[in-house]
């Protein structure tokens, strides 16, 4: 994907993983609207990258809707829409019918709402550009957090979903899996999620750069953890060895100690 002059959309640009997606997209060119539910975080990166802020929420209807329109009048046509924004609430069945449906809303219906405002123009166009960021947790799981996994096999489900239908009209989806990534999410993860995602964690410039290298190729998975295609494999072809192993890791997390 060429990125000067292209309109692009990230949500949950704020920080972590899309801010600095916002970065290397604009010294690559890009004209950016950079959208979060916190409207000072938002303000903060449009200014570093000469983009336009536009704050509230983009998982729901409503919010999805005046994001694509005030990208529409800031950019005219939107080339490339970042779906980043994710939340990962701890918990598993127990959990809240809130905690489980807003999770559903932002890291899952938020894509789908998107997708379905742009592509009409994109259709007709002949081209556009889905990025999904979606999570080793897609493809994978995420011990602590059902919520988080769940909704995140959604999110690879639905980017698949997209690419399997629409990539002979000129549609492009990606979807970039991450393990552990040095965000807020990361440390507010408590130290289930230091032990096993902490040691292999990288920063999100990292992730951003992966995804720069994977747009030259055009690549469905973006793995900044190559690991991740191994563990994936094991999943798929010999499920109960991964699950075994998932387990172990689960076992040390009920011992570590409590705060």
């Amino acid at each position: 994907m060429n990125l000067d002059g292209a309109g692009v959309v990230i949500t949950g640009g704020g920080g972590g993983i899309g801010g600095a997606l916002a970065r290397r997209f604009a010294a690559a060119g890009a004209r950016l609207v950079v959208a979060d539910l916190d409207g000072d975080a938002a303000a903060r990166v449009a200014a570093e990258v000469g983009g336009v802020p536009v704050a509230g929420d983009a998982a729901s209807e409503e919010g999805v809707e005046r994001l694509i329109a005030a990208a529409k009048a800031e950019l005219g046509a939107i080339d490339l829409f970042c779906a980043n924004a994710g939340i990962a609430p701890s918990g598993g069945p127990e959990a809240p019918e809130e905690t489980w449906a807003r999770a559903w809303d932002i890291n899952v219906m938020a894509h789908v709402r998107a997708a379905r405002l742009l592509l009409p123009d994109w259709l007709e166009a002949g081209r556009g550009h889905f990025l999904a960021t979606v999570s080793a947790a897609g493809l994978l799981t995420s011990l602590g957090s059902a919520p988080y996994a769940v909704t995140k096999h959604g999110a690879l489900a639905f980017a698949e979903w997209l690419s399997a239908t629409y990539r002979h009209r000129g549609i492009t989806v990606q979807a970039v899996c991450p393990q552990g990534v040095r965000t807020a999410m990361l440390a507010e993860s408590g130290p289930g999620g230091q032990l096993i995602m902490g040691p292999s964690a990288i920063e999100p410039g990292q992730v951003a750069d992966e995804v720069m290298k994977a747009f030259e190729d055009g690549r469905f998975l973006i793995l900044p953890h190559p690991e991740v295609a191994g563990f994936y494999a094991t999943r798929a072809t010999d499920t109960d060895r991964w699950l075994g192993g998932m387990n172990k890791l689960q076992q040390k997390v009920e011992q570590l100690p409590t705060q």
